[in-house]
């Protein structure tokens, strides 16, 4: 009797058993022989490695589909007969494939618009793609074994495509992580989702492929109004698969045969011109990972920001580069006064070699590597200047994300006042930073509570607040620092941006309790 021990069998057996099947080694040579003929009974060896490849198959995905989830989204309006699936990225001129029905109780519930979303905690949450989500739109989570929940968002993060919503469940089985940054062309992967709505029941679907690619970018789609690479997988971070991914599947999981996500799978290539097989995944790696646990908490995914206008080095400069620096980096084309490369010392014209010890390749590197640091991260820098190599440390601000965010639990606020870094408004920002009063020193006033003590001294939204009495602040964490102990009346020095003779105006901000906040 033969014992076949799963756990032992090699990576390459799978693929010669593979092959075998084919009757190709992928060279055009055939290894039939090797496992029999075609044509002939299967012999007890090919029997069984083919049970041994469908167990370890049936095993990952018993082991995720229970933490898989199928998501309806019924927006405030009834779609159009032949509007666009816009919860699944779908190109707007493909019809609906369903027709919604919009009463959820109804056991013909099957909306036009859905998705798939992954536990992430027992209690409760739900991740799934930014894009699926409607800022006023119900969401309805059906769970494997048919439980039907509305759904609420807990926070939603524009430039990752990340959401997490929250359903009244306490016995949710959370999906194992893997690791996205061990992933190798030619891995095997399985795609678990909801598409074309199938799914209602909570059963997710299955289907199985190879990783295609890595570091792959999904293309901008200029037909839109107001299309922009605001995302970070328009930089090169996707990981490619030809496991098959149909419309509903955005939000669901791409696992390796260990039975943990190694992807979330997201939007397809559905572009005019490109390759409609393609499917891909936001990878589950460090920047991944700290926005989901962020957006659990419902707080918002903050990103560093440096503050320089990057350029493309051409093939004479990369050759050109001195010592161990290689042949990749950014020329600095400009430095935003006020922004933390400036204080660092970066000036126009430096050669951006390495960022964090790590050598950049190209502008696109640089956004993808900087959408991993949070704010306030010390930043080790490596530059080139005048043909001389160079290390600083840059203090990081805050990234002016575009979007609408989803936060659940905002920031505390001061005396009814909320506020950021002067770089989360870059309009305003752009305007007083160029006054010698400011120069990036200072925060932004974000919200202002009606009737709070801050609102009677009359601060507002938009304004800048550069210190408190006499001492000068620069940051969200100084602000709260100068503050923190104070009691009573409190000046603070304020520069409204409304032009060129914009003066500072100091207002004095009372102790008083603030009505509650009506974000």
């Amino acid at each position: 009797m033969m014992k076949i021990v799963l756990t032992r069998f090699p990576w390459w057996g799978w693929r010669l058993f593979l092959a075998g099947l084919l009757g190709t080694n992928g060279l055009g040579v055939g290894i039939w022989p090797a496992l029999g003929q075609p044509g002939e009974p299967a012999s007890a060896a090919n029997s069984a490695l083919l049970a041994a490849w469908e167990a370890e198959l049936t095993a990952a995905i018993a082991k995720c589909e229970k933490s898989v989830v199928a998501i309806a989204r019924v927006d405030p309006q009834p779609a159009p007969a032949r509007a666009p699936n816009l919860a699944n990225g779908a190109n707007p001129q493909q019809p609906l494939l369903l027709r919604a029905l919009d009463d959820p109780d109804s056991p013909d519930f099957r909306p036009d618009l859905f998705a798939t979303g992954i536990v992430v905690d027992k209690n409760g949450l739900i991740l799934t793609n930014y894009h699926v989500v409607g800022l006023n739109s119900q969401h309805w989570v059906t769970t494997p074994d048919r439980r039907r929940y509305r759904a609420t968002i807990k926070g939603a993060d524009p430039r990752s495509d990340l959401a997490v919503l929250e359903i009244a469940a306490t016995d949710l089985t959370p999906m194992p992580l893997g690791d996205g940054n061990a992933l190798k062309k030619g891995q095997f992967a399985i795609a678990l989702g909801n598409p074309y709505a199938i799914a209602e029941d909570g059963s997710a679907s299955a289907a199985w492929g190879l990783i295609a690619n890595l570091g792959r970018k999904i293309p901008v789609d200029q037909t839109q109004p107001q299309a922009g690479r605001d995302k970070l997988y328009h930089y090169g971070m996707l990981v490619q698969t030809d496991a098959k991914l149909n419309l509903g599947t955005s939000g669901g999981a791409l696992i390796n045969l260990r039975g943990e996500m190694i992807g979330l799978t997201t939007a397809q290539a559905a572009l005019s011109g490109y390759e409609q097989a393609a499917g891909y995944a936001l990878p589950v790696n460090e920047t991944f990972r700290r926005v989901v646990e962020t957006l659990k908490a419902g707080r918002e995914v903050e990103y560093g920001f440096l503050g320089v206008k990057p350029e493309n080095l051409t093939q004479a400069e990369r050759q050109n580069l001195p010592g161990d620096l290689g042949q990749g980096g950014v020329r600095i084309a400009e430095v935003v006064p006020g922004t933390p490369a400036e204080r660092a010392g970066v000036r126009a014209g430096d050669l951006l070699t390495h960022i964090d010890q790590q050598l950049l390749r190209d502008t696109d590197d640089l956004v993808l590597r900087m959408g991993q640091f949070p704010i306030e991260t010390k930043l080790p820098v490596r530059l080139v200047r005048n043909q001389r190599p160079l290390a600083l440390a840059v203090e990081l601000t805050k990234y002016p994300v575009k979007g609408e965010k989803i936060i659940t639990t905002p920031p505390a606020l001061w005396r009814g006042m909320g506020i950021d870094f002067a770089t989360a408004l870059p309009d305003d920002f752009e305007r007083v930073n160029r006054l010698p009063l400011f120069r990036g020193g200072g925060v932004a006033v974000l919200h202002v509570t009606p009737g709070s003590p801050a609102a009677t001294a009359g601060l507002q939204s938009g304004m800048f607040i550069t210190a408190v009495g006499e001492q000068p602040i620069a940051s969200p964490r100084e602000f709260r620092a100068a503050v923190a102990e104070l009691s009573g009346p409190v000046q603070l020095q304020t520069i409204t941006p409304a032009g060129a003779n914009t003066q500072l105006e100091p207002r004095t901000v009372m102790e008083g309790e603030a009505p509650p906040d009506a974000r």
